[in-house]
């Protein structure tokens, strides 16, 4: 039998195995090709997270430039054992805190690309007086997770 008989005979089946290779192939480049675009849609996604979270972030610290009464949030001299914390101080922490806390859940949920300074950020506000003491009366209100964060930034 010469390869001429031979493929005369089993043209078949090597048309069916050229076909299954090349469809794996094809399926092959198919998913390399989804998998490439679906990182580049979740760099994309977490891009616009971020800039979301920074304009939320605009909006909330303009508010103690804007309005005299929330200026000791963010003065390190704050004395909160002579004046006692104002409700307007209350719920702007308030604020800042659901802000800070969305933050990093976004973070660790890995929906936000990664923020280096965002410990020494935390550190440096929640260390003023007034954030420092709104904090301990309210971080038992919060995630565990998103309390041991903070609280092991401030050290």
């Amino acid at each position: 039998m010469g390869i001429g008989e031979w493929i005369s005979e089993n043209w078949i089946n090597i048309v069916t195995t050229v076909s299954g290779i090349g469809g794996l192939w094809a399926a092959v480049f198919a998913l390399r090709k989804d998998a490439k675009a679906r990182k580049e849609e979740a760099k994309a996604r977490r891009v616009g997270n971020l800039l979301t979270i920074t304009a939320n972030h605009r909006e909330l610290w303009k508010l103690p430039f804007l309005y005299p009464t929330l200026a000791r949030v963010i003065d390190p001299a704050a004395d909160v054992a002579k004046q006692p914390l104002t409700p307007a101080e209350e719920f702007f922490m308030s604020m800042a805190v659901s802000h800070t806390s969305s933050t990093y859940e976004a973070l660790k949920d890995e929906l936000l690309t990664h923020q280096e300074g965002l410990r020494r950020d935390v550190k440096s506000f929640f260390s003023l007086p007034v954030p420092k003491a709104v904090w301990n009366k309210t971080k038992l209100l919060q995630n565990q997770d998103f309390a041991a964060f903070i609280d092991s930034s401030l050290k």
